[in-house]
């Protein structure tokens, strides 16, 4: 059995070459405020890839995606083992954009601090009298450049994500930036009007695109997992306050309120964390992680 070592490997992601495409394992690695923590949340690397492959089937027919296959049985027999079955996607190689393109439907986190200081997010003026955890007027795109691991990534507009990519793409900047923006935006529309069927609001989400070897934009990474979004409940929802989540953001909360934990988690935080991780995939998909 020929065995493979991953060709990169990101906070939570490792990305293995097999030749023609690319296998994602998605890792119980956990990593809040660009750390990666000391802990293992168990099977949160099955719910990422699980929960990307139901979007990516719902949002096919917005923009192409770069998924081929979640069974180990596509793949070479070296991920044919247990670590990686369930937790793990073939994927098709891109030229990947470096732009996070980000979206807001709701002003919470730093979006709120910059509101509260001058109101406006990434220098876009806001209405006067919103409240922290509101609905927006209309889901913002505020984009941002992509960093290396232990490095903030940088907040940017659209105008600036255009010229990043002009850089790139000489005569195609303005063409490429415009593609993100309107395919996050209507990625997030439409998945965050299905969520509300299923008792999820999503306030927040990051995609990432690339581009395939004919230059067409097409969607990677992940997608609308509780680690590159801010999942809310629906029932108690009420704004003015935080909300309670079904992502990291737990984590986050107890990190904050332990500076002294050097990134180590307790078990029941570990165990609260997957509890909720595995509720938001059984409420928007219908089915249960083993």
């Amino acid at each position: 059995m020929k065995e493979f070592k991953p060709v990169k490997e990101g906070k939570v992601r490792e990305i293995y070459d097999i030749g023609d495409s690319l296998i994602m394992v998605a890792t119980d690695r956990i990593s809040a405020f660009d750390v990666i923590l000391k802990n293992q949340v168990t099977k949160k690397g099955t719910v990422l890839t699980q929960m990307s492959r139901f979007w990516f089937d719902f949002t096919k027919d917005i923009i192409p995606n770069h998924m081929i296959s979640v069974d180990v049985e596509d793949m070479p027999e070296f991920f044919r083992q247990p670590q990686f079955d369930g937790n793990s996607m073939k994927v098709k190689k891109l030229n990947m954009l470096p732009i996070e393109c980000i979206v807001r439907g709701y002003i919470t986190g730093s979006g709120w601090k910059n509101y509260l200081k001058d109101g406006t997010i990434a220098g876009l003026a806001l209405p006067e009298g919103l409240k922290e955890c509101g609905k927006l007027p209309e889901p913002l795109y505020t984009p941002s450049t992509k960093a290396e691991i232990g490095d903030h990534d940088e907040n940017i507009n659209f105008e600036q994500s255009a010229q990043v990519l002009e850089k790139m793409f000489p005569g195609k900047g303005q063409q490429y930036a415009e593609t993100l923006r309107n395919s996050t935006i209507a990625l997030y529309k439409k998945c965050a009007d299905y969520a509300l069927t299923r008792g999820i609001i999503i306030a927040d989400t990051k995609f990432e695109f690339g581009l395939d070897e004919d230059g067409n934009v097409v969607l990677g990474d992940e997608m609308l997992t509780p680690d590159s979004s801010r999942f809310w409940p629906v029932a108690g929802y009420e704004e003015g306050h935080d909300q309670p989540s079904f992502d990291k953001q737990y984590v986050r909360n107890w990190l904050k309120e332990n500076p002294d934990s050097g990134y180590d988690l307790p078990q029941d935080v570990i165990d609260r964390t997957i509890e909720k991780y595995k509720e938001a995939y059984q409420l928007l998909t219908g089915s249960e992680i083993e």
